[in-house]
């Protein structure tokens, strides 16, 4: 792998009740050396399509079609600015795309060097046969190829995305009546298979996961077709596809702790997205912890 990434070091296999994650203060970014450029690759899923993160803060980072969107980087900019970290984000998202269509239609904008790069696919990898993950593992490693070529020391990370309730709890899907976390678990097996395809990708960002825990734990409804349990979270958003702040809130949880290498819970129950967004410091406390524990269990 091209990136060595410093897991090990951040203790990661320390069980969750027995790290306290220390307080990160109000530093000051270093101005003087050069920011590390990371560029996100995907779709609505992380624009933030159906929630109030689509807009957010877009003007901090670069949108390369120019569509105002803040989305998942946004939140991942705000996360590394609260924590002392020089990044500068870009992203080159549309709804609905896979990553064939970024490869096809968008490649002018993003083949350029990059020192990190994250990849989203397609909810279901393909409209016409779901769950097939057979476009996925082609274009991600082509995609990785072009990107490795402008840069031979970029980081290249693959996001695993969420189980969809609809898919899930409505009839007419390959998914339809299994358990909530199936969807999830098969979309990552194709992640991990388009992992071990390509020698350019270096890790998996485990976004389903974090929501199958959050269903496990109870933090988060795992069904919001027969309403919210009273103190949970719905990570979907109206249309039971997409996700909630809250469920964005936790996918940039994820990616920040897996690009940064650091505990997502030293942000601290005061982050300022989850304030500026209106989760509750209980609800920004109790996504951070998923988010650690889910990267903890990835070793």
């Amino acid at each position: 792998m091209k990136y060595a990434i410093l897991l090990a070091a951040m203790a990661w296999a320390v069980p969750a009740m027995a790290q306290t994650p220390p307080a990160v203060p109000a530093a000051q970014v270093q101005r003087t050396s050069a920011p590390t450029r990371i560029l996100f690759i995907g779709n609505s899923f992380t624009y933030g399509s159906h929630s109030a993160v689509r807009n957010y803060r877009a003007a901090s980072v670069t949108d390369l079609n120019g569509l105002g969107y803040g989305g998942v980087p946004a939140l991942f900019k705000l996360f590394t600015q609260q924590a002392g970290l020089n990044y500068a984000v870009s992203h080159e998202l549309r709804g609905g795309a896979t990553l064939g269509f970024h490869l096809a239609e968008r490649r002018a904008q993003w083949e350029r060097p990059w020192d990190v790069v994250v990849l989203q696919d397609l909810s279901t990898y393909t409209r016409e046969t779901p769950g097939n993950p057979a476009s996925h593992i082609r274009d991600a490693g082509a995609i990785a190829a072009l990107l490795t070529r402008a840069n031979p020391r970029v980081r290249i990370e693959l996001m695993a995305t969420w189980s969809r309730a609809d898919l899930v709890y409505r009839p007419g899907s390959r998914w339809s009546g299994t358990p909530i976390a199936r969807m999830a678990e098969d979309l990552r097996k194709g992640t991990d298979a388009a992992r071990r395809a390509s020698p350019d990708i270096d890790g998996v960002i485990p976004v389903g996961q974090a929501w199958n825990r959050a269903f496990a734990n109870r933090v988060a409804d795992p069904n919001p077709y027969d309403g919210i349990a009273f103190g949970q979270l719905d990570l979907w958003g109206h249309d039971q596809f997409h996700a909630s702040t809250a469920g964005y809130y936790l996918e940039a949880l994820v990616v920040f702790g897996r690009i940064i290498g650091r505990d997502p819970r030293s942000l601290g129950a005061q982050e300022k997205a989850a304030d500026e967004l209106g989760l509750s410091q209980a609800q920004a406390r109790a996504l951070q912890q998923i988010a650690w524990e889910t990267l903890a269990a990835e070793g």
